[in-house]
């Protein structure tokens, strides 16, 4: 697959002059990522080294952790370099490249909080076939399943795109956009239009299907339950509603100004929901999970406290 000849680079025009203030923002977005790095890594080691949390949901945890490093490493090195210089451009190989990276994580994303939905589902509502239903096996099959069905599809999406033939190079975002790249093209672009509105039913409308019935029955059982059922159902599935709201949020606002004009905006705020879904997903999905989910929340203060003792005893040995 190669890139079209024409073509060796695109400009972002939606980065502005900031003056010394870049090095701020360069500061405040590495501090960013360093903070997604670690606290993602954290829990990711924290659930592959205990063995208590060897459970399917977990697992679909772990996924979700692994796809938020993944994300934020294909847009937060990009987005440093672009912060520091002075000519906002990326070459054609990498913009298709970033797409890909950025257009999975997205997919993954909804389709693990589908799946984690639907077991939250199993564990309310039908607990005694949940061991039978759900196993640690099948969670596996599950997540490579869905990692794999997100790379075939936008590969596909990437073998339309580079086959255009564009009359432009000018994309309005801080960063390489599959809708904005086709809207430069100057070929015909209806099998793109077409397969487009197919990946948006399969990334969006398909996941949400097994969400809505597994929240609507789960709320049905907790109205219809004891207290003790409702604070169970609750406590468990608060972070995946939280998670689930914040991550459409962020999308639906970077779908509609990829779509709409919305140059009349205030530059700064709409710079910043752009961006939301990039930056504050990888960033509180680890810190609302890791203080919600009672047994994560227990190994990560035995981990700490284990971690304080043995440094007050090496600095009481010297």
């Amino acid at each position: 697959m190669t890139v079209n000849s024409t073509l060796s680079y695109f400009i972002l025009s939606t980065y502005i002059d900031v003056g010394d203030l870049k090095y701020f923002f360069f500061v405040i977005t590495a501090l960013l990522y360093i903070v997604i790095i670690i606290a993602n890594t954290s829990l990711i080691v924290v659930i592959c080294m205990n063995r208590s949390l060897h459970e399917p949901m977990y697992f679909f945890l772990c996924s979700l952790f692994v796809n938020e490093l993944y994300g934020s490493t294909g847009f937060f090195p990009f987005l440093l370099i672009q912060i520091l210089s002075d000519i906002h451009t990326v070459s054609a190989t990498f913009c298709y490249l970033q797409i890909f990276c950025l257009y999975t994580y997205v997919h993954i994303q909804f389709c693990n909080l589908a799946v984690m939905a639907y077991d939250r589902y199993l564990a309310i509502c039908c607990p005694l076939q949940y061991n039978t239903r759900m196993t640690s096996n099948k969670a596996f099959i599950i997540i490579i399943l869905i990692w794999l069905y997100s790379f075939v599809k936008f590969v596909i999406t990437l073998s339309l795109n580079i086959r255009l033939s564009l009359c432009g190079n000018v994309i309005n975002s801080l960063y390489c956009n599959n809708y904005l790249v086709v809207k430069l093209a100057c070929s015909d672009t209806t099998v793109n239009n077409i397969y487009g509105l197919f990946g948006v039913v399969l990334t969006i409308i398909v996941p949400l299907f097994p969400i809505i019935f597994s929240y609507a029955t789960i709320l049905k059982i907790c109205f219809a339950g004891s207290e003790q059922t409702r604070q169970r159902a609750l406590s468990t599935c608060t972070p995946h509603l939280f998670s689930l709201i914040n991550f459409s949020f962020g999308c639906v606002f970077e779908i509609s100004q990829s779509r709409f004009d919305m140059s009349g905006e205030p530059t700064m705020p709409r710079i910043i929901l752009s961006l939301y879904f990039l930056l504050i997903q990888p960033l509180l999905n680890p810190l609302m999970y890791g203080l919600q989910m009672t047994k994560i929340r227990n190994i990560c203060k035995r981990v700490l406290c284990h971690m304080l003792a043995a440094r007050k005893d090496t600095m009481e040995v010297k």
